[in-house]
């Protein structure tokens, strides 16, 4: 339902949307919770994302999934806690994907060690997943800054780089869809105000690997 909501709210000129399913924390029965889980938001978000580009709105949104970060590679078990066969918080590698708006499908970056415990290759960072999403968007993330105790801050701080490994990177989409473990947010007029005063985006714990 929240998909098909968010492909109307496209359709009727909704800038920004953002979509939430919560009860990823699987420090218990990791298995069965990412099957329970997965097969919710599988199928309605492959959906989504066919929605929009039969309707031919993909190419002027972008779409991101992701979440707050990844699960171990080992299993977590704590009797004090309850906790068996789960896996704990890790966020130094994880999976985002993106789709639309101007990035090229069937592109993967980054890799893990066997494990997938460590980022060995091509590692983006949040702030370079940031400086992305901002070029996709229209905008240089060294240029859009907030004022705070004194200091021009950027959502990439000191730090970032966009990533390029895409040739299509560069597009300014018209909407963009976060898919997202937080809260359902719909901001139409965001990017209105962007020359009239600085403007606040509040970080997330993100990487962009596989």
């Amino acid at each position: 339902m929240n998909c098909l909501l968010a492909r109307r709210l496209i359709e009727r000129g909704v800038r920004f949307v953002q979509l939430f399913h919560e009860g990823w924390d699987h420090h218990s029965e990791v298995v069965k919770g990412v099957k329970d889980q997965t097969a919710r938001t599988d199928q309605a978000s492959a959906a989504l994302v066919t929605d929009l580009k039969q309707r031919g709105l993909l190419d002027d949104t972008l779409v991101l999934w992701g979440g707050e970060f990844g699960r171990t590679p080992m299993v977590e078990a704590n009797a004090d806690f309850g906790r068996k066969l789960g896996r704990d918080h890790h966020p130094q590698a994880f999976t985002v994907w993106m789709a639309g708006g101007g990035t090229k499908p069937g592109i993967t970056i980054g890799e893990t060690d066997d494990l997938g415990f460590h980022v060995i290759k091509d590692k983006v960072h949040v702030h370079d997943l940031h400086a992305t999403i901002l070029q996709l968007l229209g905008f240089d993330h060294t240029k859009l800054t907030y004022r705070f105790q004194g200091r021009d801050f950027r959502l990439t701080d000191v730090e970032g780089e966009v990533c390029n490994k895409s040739p299509d990177i560069g597009v300014s989409p018209q909407n963009r869809i976060f898919l997202h473990p937080g809260f359902a947010l719909t901001h139409p007029h965001w990017h209105d105000h962007i020359e009239e005063r600085p403007v606040y985006l509040d970080h997330s714990r993100t990487q962009f690997v596989r």
